[in-house]
């Protein structure tokens, strides 16, 4: 890494590196926000998920349930998203080249397009019950992807 990128980073790395205060922190910031953002995203597909076969005014309610939930899942994203990228400049060189790391981020990438899909969805079953069916598949996805990104966030230390 050359220029002033590269000694941001450098330097950045070092502080990190020398301070268990600030990988505490940092640490807790994306777990916590995992926590946050994921855990409302699981109950809100289960819900969404149950809600599938349910009367329409049950379903209405779990729709006004997951559109409150979306700036949530949102703000715990984005708490994730840049501790992740402090946490990926504490160690550039080793993530650049994981490759759990980058499906760990492909699986980021489905999940943020599922969710776009999802308040899509969403918005389309507030006025169409034949929307619900492309809403619950969503939620199905949504699990796996969550699911699968936290557990590949586990193994990124482990396997590399």
């Amino acid at each position: 890494m050359a220029g002033a990128f590269g000694s941001l980073v450098s330097d950045w790395a070092s502080l990190y590196a020398n301070s268990s205060a600030l990988r505490t922190a940092i640490g807790f910031l994306h777990i916590g926000g995992l926590v946050v953002s994921g855990g409302r995203a699981i109950v809100m597909d289960r819900e969404t998920i149950l809600a599938f076969r349910r009367s329409d005014s049950d379903r209405a309610d779990a729709i006004h349930d997951l559109r409150a939930s979306h700036p949530l899942v949102i703000g715990g994203l984005t708490v994730v998203t840049l501790s992740g990228l402090l946490l990926l400049g504490a160690d550039l060189d080793s993530y650049l080249v994981s490759t759990t790391f980058w499906i760990k981020m492909g699986c980021i990438l489905l999940l943020s397009l599922n969710g776009w899909w999802m308040v899509r969805a969403t918005r389309a079953a507030e006025n169409a019950s034949s929307a619900w069916p492309t809403l619950r598949q969503t939620a199905l996805v949504s699990l796996v992807l969550w699911t699968a990104t936290t557990l590949l966030g586990a193994a990124l230390p482990n396997v590399g």
